[in-house]
């Protein structure tokens, strides 16, 4: 229930017509309820308590604290942006695959790796091959292509695919990345992402091909997990659907395990210290979580290239 602000009675005989300090020429009797200076009609703006001229708004918007959710994420109108950016990206890159690989170059080498493996020529370029160094085809991670145990992650062959890997995204980022806020969503996925490359990349051929999203999302599964934990939700459901998919992982052919179980990991440590963070200390604690999880995957890498 709002008030309607500070009026003054009018003035006796003789004495001065207060007037809107920003308009001379308009008599008002109502005053700023924080500064207390008279204001218009066209300057006074709705406060919890009477009506605030335009400095009183401003200042008050400086100094008063953006609202947030329990974990600390910024309250937004579109809270999921990142996600539905993710998923378009991932959509965008595959039908650029399709496309691209119909007008690829025959007697390249990763068109020719490509069609050995069943692949797309784009997907033979940026997802995670170990590779062999100083070896004639020289591509891989091995061979200073860094840049693959990420990519690798943007990169799908079929569309049942990509499908399900981008369901399965836009249904547990839409519920992650409200409440973690945008910057600490996407650390999270970044790094659930490379942690599936890690330890993919421990048990992983020499030029086997591993490529999808499904690292970062069984990290997003681990992370929604922590999260309804902390905030004491009912996580039967999670559990099960997680059971399912490591069931899954395990006994079909050619489905990269160890790259879902090194998401999994990584994306449970992090949102761990997202999830049980002092409020007063929360950012540190994130940048903590993630420097402590991206030193853990940056090790395992070196050693397992070296």
């Amino acid at each position: 229930m709002t008030g309607s602000g500070r009026a003054d009675h009018p003035p006796q005989d003789g004495a001065a017509v207060p007037v809107c300090y920003r308009h001379t020429d308009r008599e008002t009797y109502i005053r700023c309820s924080r500064c207390h200076r008279f204001i218009c009609p066209e300057c006074m703006t709705a406060a919890p308590v009477g009506f605030q001229c335009p400095e009183c708004i401003q200042q008050g918007s400086k100094t008063g604290r953006e609202p947030r959710t329990v974990l600390g994420g910024q309250i937004r109108q579109h809270g999921d942006v990142i996600t539905k950016s993710l998923v378009g990206i991932n959509v965008a890159l595959w039908l650029f695959g399709m496309v691209y690989s119909s007008g690829s170059v025959v007697n390249s080498i990763y068109a020719q790796y490509a069609a050995q493996v069943g692949s797309t020529d784009l997907s033979a370029r940026f997802a995670l091959i170990k590779g062999v160094s100083g070896d004639a085809l020289t591509f891989g991670v091995v061979d200073g292509q860094w840049y693959r145990l990420l990519t690798a992650a943007f990169m799908h062959d079929a569309w049942w695919h990509i499908g399900m890997n981008m369901l399965a995204l836009w249904i547990l980022g839409s519920a992650l990345e409200p409440v973690l806020g945008r910057w600490r969503f996407i650390a999270l996925y970044v790094l659930s992402a490379l942690g599936g490359s890690a330890v993919s990349l421990l048990g992983a051929g020499d030029y086997t091909m591993s490529l999808g999203a499904s690292g970062a999302v069984f990290g997003l599964m681990g992370a929604l997990f922590v999260v309804m934990r902390r905030l004491g939700r009912d996580v039967s459901a999670v559990v099960a659907i997680l059971g399912i998919n490591v069931v899954i992982g395990f006994t079909a052919s050619g489905i990269d395990w160890r790259a879902h179980l090194g998401g999994l990991v990584a994306g449970g440590l992090v949102s761990l210290f997202y999830a049980h963070a002092p409020r007063e200390h929360r950012l540190m604690w994130s940048i903590l979580g993630c420097a402590v999880v991206g030193a853990a995957i940056a090790g395992t890498i070196i050693a397992t290239v070296a």
